[in-house]
């Protein structure tokens, strides 16, 4: 905001409260009112005037307190957001970003613990971006509002607390570049959001077995970085796709495929889905953490992956 006076932030407590998960906390002070505003409980309305705003000049910011309410916004995002550019030719660009807390976290329940990036990533002409940590975070969002087409950016609720270095300065990075987190030569993990983590820490439980995993992460869903994933398949001939939404028709579940039609010859074994089973997100807290995969999950999968093999103690 301090680079570019046309980036103007709004949404429901995202001003004087500082945002519903504190992540605008002192911006409206900083920047005042007329660049940071609060606005009522309507998220299609907060859609649309991002969506005009960005289509006449400004780079609009909107926060959406859970990503569950997008449910309300889809005609905007989908019919309108998503399709303005191609359907003017390029005339009409729409630099907006949509950020929304996504994922499991704090017996939330059944309709705000939702995990669904998938319905974004279905939708052609979007831009959907979910980090993993902090660095990347800064890094994804400054590229997602210099962006000149409309960015959802999915912010793992589970992981706001997280700690970690970040940059100083103008630190952005491209999107549809993956990271490889950890290197490693037995099994690729391409882990998204609340499951990077998880995936380094059953990582380094491996590697005392004397297995060593390679974990991705897309960091950008749309657009994907395929050839990050396939030059990791092609060189551990193992995959692992590892999310915290249901499996069912999910981003891993179009990864999956992807690597068995364009990386079949390299695999020696078949790509394994790790994610949440089709139910609800319980409110019950014992019964949450049954539904969110873990760090466990992934260790039994690579180990039944790799069982023919001998590993340390």
């Amino acid at each position: 905001m301090a680079r570019d006076s046309r980036v103007v932030l709004f949404g429901e407590d995202a001003g004087r409260a500082g945002g519903t998960f504190k992540v605008t906390e002192g911006l409206q002070a900083e920047f005042g009112s007329e660049r940071v505003r609060d606005t009522p409980i309507a998220e299609n309305t907060l859609v649309g005037l991002a969506l005009g705003a960005a289509m006449t000049g400004l780079r609009p910011v909107c926060e959406i307190m859970f990503v569950d309410l997008m449910a309300l916004t889809m005609d905007q995002v989908v019919n309108l957001g998503a399709k303005i550019r191609y359907m003017t030719g390029g005339q009409a660009t729409v630099p907006a970003v949509i950020r929304a807390p996504s994922g499991i976290t704090g017996a939330a329940a059944a309709t705000h613990s939702q995990s669904l990036e998938a319905w974004f990533y279905h939708c052609p002409g979007l831009k959907v971006v979910m980090p993993s940590c902090p660095a990347d975070a800064k890094g994804l969002l400054k590229t997602a509002i210099r962006d000149d087409n409309l960015v959802i950016f999915l912010e793992v609720k589970s992981l706001y607390n997280t700690r970690a270095p970040v940059p100083v300065g103008d630190c952005s990075i491209p999107l549809g570049v993956a990271e490889v987190k950890r290197p490693g030569t037995d099994v690729t993990v391409v882990a998204t959001g609340a499951m990077v983590p998880q995936a380094l820490r059953a990582a380094e439980q491996l590697s005392r077995r004397g297995i060593e995993i390679e974990v991705i992460d897309p960091r950008t869903l749309l657009p994907l970085d395929l050839e990050t994933i396939l030059a990791s398949v092609r060189k551990t001939g193992h995959a692992i796709t590892f999310e915290e939404a249901v499996s069912r028709g999910s981003v891993g579940a179009d990864i999956a495929a992807t690597i068995m039609s364009q990386a079949f010859d390299y695999l020696d074994g078949p790509v394994v889905r790790l994610g949440a089973p089709p139910v609800p997100v319980p409110f019950s807290p014992p019964l949450e953490a049954l539904v969110r995969p873990t760090t466990e999950d992934l260790v039994s999968a690579v180990l039944s992956m790799v069982r023919g093999r001998p590993a340390s103690a």
